[in-house]
C-alpha cells in the first residue's frame, strides 16, 4: 500500500486543497492528475499504480469534493477558470513536469495549459472530446434534470448505465455508492458545470485549447461513444503538437475496466511521457 505525503494547502486566500504526494526515490519527473466530474483522489487508484514509481504522482481534490470538502465553505460555484487557477498553483507548488486529466477534468486541464505554465513539459488528456455529440448531449440533459431534483438513485444509475457501462460489476457498485451519496452542494456544482457546457458557444473547448504549444496526448477508448476517439481528433486544429491514441476494447473509464485495458493504457502513457524509460521496461520483461 503506497503511503502519500498528505498536505492541505491554502490557495488564493479562499480555498483549502487536500493533496497527496506519492514520492518515488527513483523518479526524475512529477505528474499531477486532474479528476473528472464527481470524482476524488480515490478514482485514480489504478492510474497511480500504473505511474508510480516511474514518476512522483500528485493527486488532489477540488475544493467542493472529497477530502477537501470539510475544509471549505461552499458559498459559490467554481468556474472552469477558477479550477484552472487552483491547478496552476498546485503545478507550481509541486514543481510538476507532466499533467494528466480524466474525462471532464480535461476542461480544467486545457484551460490551465492555455496559460502556458512554465514547468509543464507534456500533458495527457484522457476520455475527453471537444464536441458534444448526440450521446453526450443526452447524458448531460438527463444528468441536469436528476441533479436539479437531487435524485440520488437516478444520478447513480445514469452514470453506470452510460459512461460506466463497461465497468466491472464491483466498480459499478462502488461508483453508485459514491455518486449517490454526494452532498447537495456537489450536485449543485455539477449542475452548474453542465449548464456551462450546454450553453457555451461550440466549439468552445477548441477555442480554450488555442495557444497550447507543448506535446499533448489524447487517449480515448474505442468503445466510448460519449467522448469518442474520432471527435477528439478535432484538437489537431488547435494543438500543433497533438497526438492521439485509440485504445481497443475499452470504454470511457479506460484503465479501470479490465486488466488488459489497464496494461495498454499504462503503455500508451509511459511511451508518450517517458519513452526511454518505457523502452527499458519493455526490454526487461
Amino acid at each position: 500500500m503506497l503511503k502519500p505525503e498528505i498536505t492541505v494547502l491554502d490557495l488564493q486566500g479562499q480555498y483549502r486543497i487536500h493533496t497527496e504526494f506519492y514520492r518515488s526515490a527513483t523518479a526524475e519527473h512529477t505528474i499531477i492528475l486532474v479528476n473528472g466530474s464527481m470524482a476524488t483522489t480515490a478514482s485514480f487508484a489504478q492510474t497511480l499504480k500504473n505511474l508510480h514509481p516511474h514518476m512522483n504522482v500528485v493527486l488532489y481534490d477540488q475544493p467542493y469534493a472529497g477530502k477537501s470538502k470539510p475544509h471549505n465553505r461552499h458559498q459559490k460555484m467554481l468556474t472552469s477558470e477558477l479550477e484552472a487557477q487552483v491547478l496552476l498553483e498546485l503545478i507550481e507548488h509541486f514543481s510538476a513536469n507532466y499533467l494528466m486529466s480524466f474525462s471532464w477534468g480535461g476542461t480544467t486541464a486545457l484551460t490551465a495549459l492555455a496559460c502556458s505554465p512554465r514547468r509543464i513539459e507534456k500533458a495527457v488528456i484522457s476520455s475527453f472530446s471537444p464536441l458534444i455529440n448526440e450521446a453526450m448531449r443526452d447524458y448531460l440533459e438527463r444528468g441536469r434534470r436528476c441533479l436539479a431534483d437531487c435524485n440520488r438513485t437516478q444520478v447513480g444509475n445514469l452514470v453506470n448505465d452510460t459512461l460506466g457501462k463497461h465497468l466491472p460489476s464491483l466498480f459499478k457498485r462502488f461508483n453508485f455508492r459514491h455518486v449517490s451519496s454526494l452532498a447537495e452542494h456537489e450536485y449543485a456544482q455539477m449542475h452548474f458545470h453542465i449548464n456551462q457546457v450546454l450553453t457555451c458557444d461550440h466549439p468552445c473547448f477548441l477555442n480554450t485549447s488555442r495557444g497550447i504549444e507543448i506535446p499533448v496526448l489524447f487517449i480515448n477508448g474505442a468503445w466510448d461513444e460519449y467522448t469518442s476517439a474520432n471527435d477528439a481528433r478535432h484538437f489537431v486544429r488547435t494543438i500543433e503538437n497533438s497526438q492521439f491514441v485509440r485504445l481497443e476494447n475499452t470504454g470511457h473509464f479506460l484503465d479501470m475496466e479490465h486488466k488488459s485495458a489497464s496494461h495498454i493504457s499504462k503503455a500508451a502513457v509511459l511511451d508518450f511521457l517517458e519513452p526511454a524509460h518505457s523502452l527499458h521496461l519493455a526490454a526487461s520483461r
